[in-house]
């Protein structure tokens, strides 16, 4: 078990979703995997700027969290699929809520985020 630096904080259900959502590659991860896209492989090539191995640790905290399921096939070389659990599939409506909210202010956002890019 990991020793945290600042302590949990779960007063209210923002503070629930940053803990279970916070992670750079956690909400593309329940996307893709919504989309079809079940298979490590096929994962890390929707996210290639991601290493195998924080893919591997934020869909192991989506398991432990209980958004994502992962099945293994009894099969040489092994075969693994993710899929999303049924508590998965709610917070896709959530999801797209805010890739439609992005995309509406899509040139806003661009400017502020190279503004402050610029700024650094």
């Amino acid at each position: 078990m990991k020793n945290r630096k600042i302590p949990l904080n779960l007063n209210c259900g923002l503070d629930l979703i940053g803990e279970v959502l916070y992670g750079k590659w956690k909400i593309r991860l329940l996307w893709f995997i919504n989309e079809g896209h079940k298979r490590p492989s096929e994962l890390q090539r929707k996210i290639p700027d991601a290493s195998r191995r924080v893919l591997n640790i934020q869909l192991n905290e989506l398991i432990q969290h209980e958004l994502v399921t992962k099945k293994i096939y009894p099969v040489v070389p092994p075969k693994v699929e993710y899929s999303l659990t049924d508590f998965g599939l709610t917070l896709i409506p959530v999801i797209s809520a805010l890739g439609d909210w992005g995309d509406k202010n899509e040139e806003h956002l661009r400017n502020i985020i190279m503004q402050t890019f610029e700024n650094l």
